[in-house]
Parts: structure tokens; C-alpha cells; sequence
């Protein structure tokens, strides 16, 4: 895929994953525009990359996401929606009824799932009219081996994978121009996993893999440890599961 000329849309654009797309997609030519719900992160933004068109916007909110349409329209449109924005809540012990577990899985699942469907499907018409387009999920290794820290986010990220690649195969069948990438990471350094301890990869590192994946039309761009994680899970899940969840997770878990 040709990113030079492109108008790119990444949500969450404002720091972490989706400020370093914002300049890696910057630097092959495209025009970017991000959202975020904190007006101050998007400014920030801004200062750093002059280049970038910036709108405060919720994924997780219906309204946002018609506001956001409109707006996009009367920019000219977008090439690409990188679905970027994603959130994750405090680990909290499932054996311990709380009505948290609810609020948190509602939450997560709005931002990480039921908001990149609102999106996808508000912006269809809008991508379906370029001659080459395409959409960016990002879902996540948990999706392939669940955290018992995290086991909401996990599902969310797994629900989005599936939706991720039956709406693949719906467009090919329907012969679609809009290309669907799915953006696989393991642990990234960002504010979001700040407290964690776990192996880390740069966002850097992750944006550059994403870059080089939608350039040769890899649809399906499994980073670091997603590689061997996927494979090992497919010989051996036992195996695969302790890696995700060792001993010190239990240890973590709080009534």
C-alpha cells in the first residue's frame, strides 16, 4: 500500500502508539489528523508536529463519532482509520463480587470494540470511495492468550480480532477497495502499562512494524513477541498460558 498522499485518521492520536504513528506516518508522507478526549494532549501534539489537523473526540461516544464524521467530511475525507484508541482498568480479583466488573468490562468494551464498529461503519462510505483505502485495528497479544490480570481487556481485544477478520472477508467477497489491517502487539512501553514490569517493546519499534506491514500489504502484522506466542500457543497452550500468567500474577490479584 502507497502511504505517500494519504490522509490517515488515528484515534487516541494524542500520545503513546498513536502520536508515534502520527509521526511515522508524517515522515512517509501522509497527512494525518488525530482525535482525543484531552484537549491539552492535543495540543501538545500539535506543538510537536505542526503538520497535524487535531479534533477532540470520543470513540466512545455516539454522538463524537457523528461529530467526528462531519467534521472528517469537510476536510475532504480520509485513505485510512487507524483505530488506535483503546483503554484498560485496574486488574481486580473476579472472585470478589463488585459491580466494578461490570462498569470496567462495559468500558472497555465501548472504547476497544464497540467503538472501532461505530467508526468502521460510520466512515464506509467515505473510505469505500477511495481507490485504495484501508482500516487499522489494533487488538493485541492477550487476544491470543488471555491475562487472568486482565481478563475484560482480554476479551474485548479478542471480540475485536474476530470482527477484525470477518469483516476482512466481507469486503473481499464484496469486492471492497478498503484493505483491513490488523495490528497485533505484545506489552508496549506507554502510559497505559506504566506500573507493569513485564518485557516492553518501544512504540517506535511497534509503529515501524505496522509501517512496513501496510507497505507490503501484510495484512495480519504480529510484532515481537505475538510471533512466538502465536506459535507456541498452537503446540502447546499449557505452555503458552504460564507465560502470560506466572506465578507473581496471582500474587497481584487483590479481593
Amino acid at each position: 500500500m502507497e502511504l505517500r498522499g494519504k490522509v490517515v485518521l488515528i484515534t487516541g492520536g494524542a500520545a503513546g502508539i498513536g502520536l508515534e504513528a502520527a509521526k511515522q506516518f508524517l515522515a512517509n508522507g501522509a497527512s494525518v489528523l488525530i482525535t482525543g478526549r484531552n484537549p491539552a494532549k492535543l495540543e501538545a501534539a500539535k506543538k510537536l508536529y505542526p503538520a497535524l489537523i487535531t479534533i477532540n473526540s470520543d470513540v466512545s461516544s455516539a454522538d463524537d463519532a457523528r461529530q467526528l464524521v462531519s467534521q472528517v467530511r469537510q476536510l475532504g475525507g480520509i485513505d485510512i482509520l487507524y483505530n488506535n484508541a483503546g483503554v484498560l482498568t485496574e486488574p481486580l480479583s473476579l472472585a470478589v463480587p463488585s459491580e466494578k466488573h461490570v462498569e470496567d468490562a462495559a468500558y472497555e468494551m465501548n472504547v476497544n470494540y464497540l467503538g472501532v464498529i461505530r467508526l468502521n461503519n460510520l466512515f464506509m462510505d467515505i473510505l469505500t470511495a477511495r481507490s485504495e483505502s484501508a482500516i487499522i485495528n489494533t487488538t493485541s497479544i492477550l487476544s491470543y492468550v488471555p491475562s487472568i490480570l486482565e481478563a475484560t481487556y482480554s476479551a474485548s481485544k479478542v471480540a475485536l480480532r474476530f470482527y477484525t477478520e470477518s469483516l476482512r472477508k466481507h469486503l473481499k467477497i464484496v469486492n471492497s477497495p478498503v484493505k483491513v489491517f490488523e495490528l497485533i502487539p505484545p506489552v508496549v512501553a506507554t502510559e497505559m502499562t506504566a506500573d507493569r514490569t513485564d518485557k516492553k517493546i518501544t512504540t517506535d519499534v511497534l509503529v515501524n512494524a505496522l509501517i512496513n506491514g501496510l507497505k507490503t500489504n501484510q495484512l495480519t502484522i504480529r510484532v515481537g513477541d505475538t510471533k512466538s506466542l502465536y506459535v507456541l500457543n498452537r503446540l502447546s497452550p499449557k505452555l503458552a498460558d504460564k507465560l502470560v500468567n506466572p506465578t507473581k500474577s496471582y500474587q497481584l490479584l487483590r479481593p
